[in-house]
């Protein structure tokens, strides 16, 4: 599977993160099975947190066999120094490890909190002790809101070497500073930060009248499902410039198909990337609907 730097952390990261969500929503000898396929199949970031119920756990048993083959990333809603401790800690023992090589500070979408982050009893002051004493490598950010908030987090938090935010066809077609990821997406990588992409398979917000009981898929949104649109989905978000890498959707259901259009990635041209953008210009956005 093809790689890529994640900005200037010195990892090459594959194109296709996996998005370890999917394993809350299997039984353990399944999730198993899941993480070491997708381990064979040349994935080599992971990315997990404690929102998604069950996933650190059940990731666990893989990696304490193939640590090795797995850069890790993990998160945390904390905001302050003894919260993201705490929260630090707890990853560490349900994932089974010594240390988490990117950590990130987790759905941040207002101004406040990245003052609660950067006060003197803030979470970057734990994340950089935890830098210092080797338990953490790399230091990120992800956020579903606007593309303002997370500027203005990279000029308050220079230790931030990655970013996570959606970058799809739908957001591209929509115009306004709220849907301004791909534009994001380029800046970051001008400065050496490394940009992995969430909602790429998404197709709009599931419809309000239609409870989680009802959706088909167990995701935030509802999601592309064909395999050929899976696939267009993922060419089209690894054509922005700047896009190191990109997460699967959350259902495993979904996870071989976009497995298989990772392995069989081909490049997007211009021409197909506008008329892509153009089919969903009258789409409703999936973004910025906060998720974790």
């Amino acid at each position: 599977m093809e790689t890529r730097p994640l900005g200037d952390t010195g990892q090459e990261s594959t194109v296709l993160t996996f998005g370890a969500i999917a394993l809350d929503f299997l039984d353990q000898p399944e999730a198993d099975e899941m993480t070491e396929a997708v381990l064979d199949r040349g994935v080599n970031h992971v990315d997990v947190a404690p929102q998604y119920g069950t996933a650190e756990v059940k990731l666990a048993p893989t990696l304490a066999d193939r640590r090795d083959e797995v850069f890790l990333g993990c998160k945390t809603l904390e905001r302050s120094y003894e919260g993201a401790w705490e929260k630090l800690e707890a990853s560490l023992d349900r994932l089974g490890v010594d240390h988490i090589d990117l950590y990130q500070f987790h759905a941040v979408t207002e101004s406040s909190e990245i003052d609660a982050i950067t006060a003197d009893d803030g979470a970057l002051q734990a994340y950089r002790e935890a830098q210092e004493e080797g338990i953490i490598d790399h230091i990120g950010l992800t956020s579903h809101g606007s593309p303002a908030v997370i500027r203005e987090a990279v000029e308050r938090i220079p230790d931030l070497e990655t970013a996570m935010f959606p970058v799809n066809a739908t957001v591209a077609a929509k115009e306004g500073p709220d849907h301004e990821f791909p534009a994001l997406a380029r800046e970051l990588s001008e400065r050496g930060i490394g940009v992995l992409a969430i909602k790429t398979f998404a197709k709009r917000p599931w419809p309000d009248d239609l409870s989680e009981e009802e959706r088909p898929y167990n995701t935030w949104y509802e999601p592309y499902d064909d395999p050929a649109d899976l696939r267009r989905c993922l060419r089209f978000t690894l054509a922005q410039e700047g896009v190191t890498t990109l997460t699967n959707a959350g259902d495993p259901r979904l996870v071989d198909d976009i497995l298989d259009a990772a392995a069989e990635f081909e490049p997007m041209d211009d021409d197909e990337q506008a008329a892509m953008v153009e089919e969903r210009r009258s789409d409703e956005s999936p973004v910025p609907t906060v998720d974790i």
